[in-house]
């Protein structure tokens, strides 16, 4: 028997011993979190938002991955252009932007197989080469990356978090590399110069840098991801990361920046401070409709201010279950319509059974129809040069 059955059989023993105890109205029984979901008592009005209103360019998903610290790699598709298509069109995806397409010869499959093959469905970006960080060459050859990724047709450049929280000066050891070190300076040039935005996710949630104890509101999710801990070691903190980043967009500012997951979405006054500083970035709402969502006033009023500059992402990984706020299905995208549609009350922000990242519910912000175009597809197709 294998250890999914064991966990499945055992996970069913636990329910119903739970269910008996319950039904005995004993409120002394022991109960530990993780079994804990409780059922919401509100009644409160449902919207079901099955298409978006508008046409919808998903600028932040995850259909390829490869390589890492240790070198690029091979290509692995999470799905098939025809997999993605069938949800893209039963929800109002015009395109899937796929950030981590790799360089190189990985680059060149992705955009064979998503782009090449179905245009404007899919857009591809580039990554940097990580594995060659440490070598003495590497601005130059870095550089040289990007161009040959612009003439083999990706739209931008996507930076992982690897920069700033586990690039090493020796690629996997020795001292951290800030995320403005100043040999990455040739990349943010060429990528400017070629109208090629920067994807750039620098930080976390702020409670990954804190301590993983009865105060921190995401225990659950860092006790299921301890790795995401960015607490002690060497770590920077969580500002001091937002800084670096926002150095990189002062020293080029012919360059593009869209600071995925709001930049810092628990603090809005700051994000909004970083746009009036810096006319070059943007920033989009995947994975973060979880904070948004709890501050739907402050939200509201955010996205209506800098309309201009804030796009829809997700954050969608095919079949990735383990993170179900990321989960690219139907009912993803229902919830993300519903917040940005909507004025529902208390709802949840990921197709789950407990809230992954935090034991809360949403609320929706109703955007006018002006602000659903621009925050569904205006905004990104004239980021990414795509037609209107």
């Amino acid at each position: 028997m294998n250890r999914r059955k064991l966990l499945t059989m055992g996970s069913a023993l636990i329910a119903s011993k739970l269910d008996s105890r319950t039904a005995s109205g004993d409120a002394k029984e022991a109960l530990s979190i993780e079994q804990f979901q409780p059922r919401s008592m509100l009644h409160a009005p449902e919207t079901k938002v099955a298409r978006a209103a508008y046409p919808v360019i998903d600028i932040h998903t995850h259909i390829t991955h490869a390589g890492g610290l240790e070198g690029p790699g091979t290509i692995h598709f999470a799905a098939s252009a025809e997999e993605c298509l069938a949800v893209m069109n039963r929800k109002n995806i015009r395109t899937m932007v796929n950030l981590t397409g790799g360089y190189g010869a990985n680059l060149q499959q992705v955009i064979e197989k998503l782009p090449a093959a179905h245009p404007d469905r899919f857009v591809v970006f580039t990554e940097p080469a990580w594995s060659k960080a440490a070598d003495p060459d590497y601005p130059r050859v870095q550089a040289d990356l990007i161009e040959d990724a612009h003439r083999r047709g990706a739209k931008g450049l996507k930076v992982l978090k690897t920069l700033g929280l586990y690039l090493r000066e020796n690629v996997t050891a020795g001292k951290l590399v800030s995320i403005d070190d100043r040999r990455f300076d040739p990349m943010w040039e060429a990528a400017g110069s070629l109208n090629m935005p920067v994807a750039i996710h620098s930080s976390d949630p702020e409670a990954f840098f804190l301590p993983i104890d009865r105060f921190n509101e995401r225990w659950e999710e860092l006790h299921a991801h301890p790795d995401w801990s960015f607490y002690g070691k060497d770590f920077p903190s969580n500002r001091e990361l937002q800084e670096a980043r926002r150095n990189i967009m002062r020293r080029h500012p012919r360059t593009h920046f869209v600071c995925l997951h709001v930049a810092d979405s628990e603090d809005l006054g700051y994000v909004a401070e970083c746009l009036d500083s810096h006319p070059n970035m943007h920033v989009e709402i995947a994975a973060r409709i979880g904070e948004l969502g709890r501050q739907p006033r402050a939200s509201y009023q955010f996205i209506e201010k800098y309309q201009d500059r804030v796009m829809f992402g997700t954050d969608a990984v095919p079949g990735g279950e383990e993170t179900p706020q990321q989960v690219f299905n139907d009912q993803l995208y229902e919830i993300y319509y519903r917040f940005l549609e909507t004025k529902d009350e208390y709802f949840d922000y990921a197709p789950a059974p407990v809230p992954p990242q935090g034991r809360w519910r949403i609320y929706g912000i109703g955007l006018t129809d002006q602000m659903l175009r621009k925050v569904y597809s205006e905004n990104a197709a004239r980021l990414l040069g795509l037609s209107a």
